[in-house]
């Protein structure tokens, strides 16, 4: 017994308390920041390479052709039924209520300040440092009419810049940052909720010709990658949060035995 006591002082290795994460647990996982990293790279530089030539960029035959197989002419109506429209207000102002300010506040709520420090963060970086700041910086042109050849611009209302898709980083970041409030056994359901909405979201941005392919594709890989960047840097803050549920739950009083 005393060996055994020795043994563990000897390391410095010491129990986790009841309800705590255990040491190896409490690591910052690697993969998510070489993951993170890899994105931000690729997304970089495809962004260098769209504003050395914003009018067409490398990926433009690719671009034109999926606008051509995709893309809605106008009077048709099939950007304002629901599904099209689910994606489009995901990304403006319902979208923006939801992840900004649902969310962090039903986190503090539970008492999981941690999660709810890091989904602001998420999406304060994401929607500005990843979406805004390259739109400005790399201004390419939004789809435009090509009546002889099939071709339409944007069905709905639009700003400046092209790429990235605003709304496909908001998707790429509300997909990581959602994954990052639960413990790893708890996620597939949501990898799979989640791989639906990227799909989904990528379609949308074409379907009205709001974007080109590529912006809403490597808008998606910034977000996500913004975000796994993050989830690595508070990654020991959110593992103190996975022993508390996401949802309040009441717990019914254990009857009285012998009550008549």
């Amino acid at each position: 017994m005393s060996d055994a006591t020795s043994a563990s002082t000897s390391t410095g290795a010491t129990a986790p308390a009841a309800g705590e994460p255990a040491a190896s647990a409490a690591r910052r996982p690697r993969w998510l920041l070489v993951t993170g990293l890899i994105g931000m790279v690729l997304f970089v530089l495809f962004g260098f390479s769209v504003a050395a030539n914003p009018s067409s960029p490398f990926t433009q035959g690719i671009d034109d052709a999926w606008r051509a197989l995709v893309g809605l002419a106008p009077g048709t109506g099939g950007e304002t039924w629901a599904l099209p429209m689910l994606f489009q207000h995901l990304g403006q102002i319902p979208g923006a209520v939801l992840t900004l300010l649902l969310i962090p506040i039903w986190l503090f709520v539970i008492r999981r300040w941690r999660s709810a420090l890091f989904f602001l963060t998420a999406e304060i970086v994401g929607s500005f440092g990843v979406s805004q700041l390259t739109k400005n910086l790399v201004d390419r042109p939004r789809p435009a009419d090509d009546v002889a050849a099939g071709l339409f611009g944007p069905l709905v209302e639009v700003d400046h810049g092209s790429f990235p898709s605003g709304h496909a980083v908001s998707v790429g970041i509300l997909l990581i940052a959602v994954a990052a409030l639960f413990p790893p056994a708890k996620r597939l359901v949501w990898w799979i909720v989640g791989a639906l909405l990227v799909v989904g979201m990528i379609w949308q941005r074409t379907l009205i010709n709001a974007h080109w392919l590529s912006d809403a594709l490597f808008g998606i890989i910034g977000g996500a990658s913004a975000t796994l960047i993050l989830w690595w840097a508070f990654a020991t803050l959110l593992q103190k949060d996975y022993g508390k549920p996401l949802f309040r739950r009441s717990i019914a009083a254990p009857a009285i035995e012998g009550a008549s």
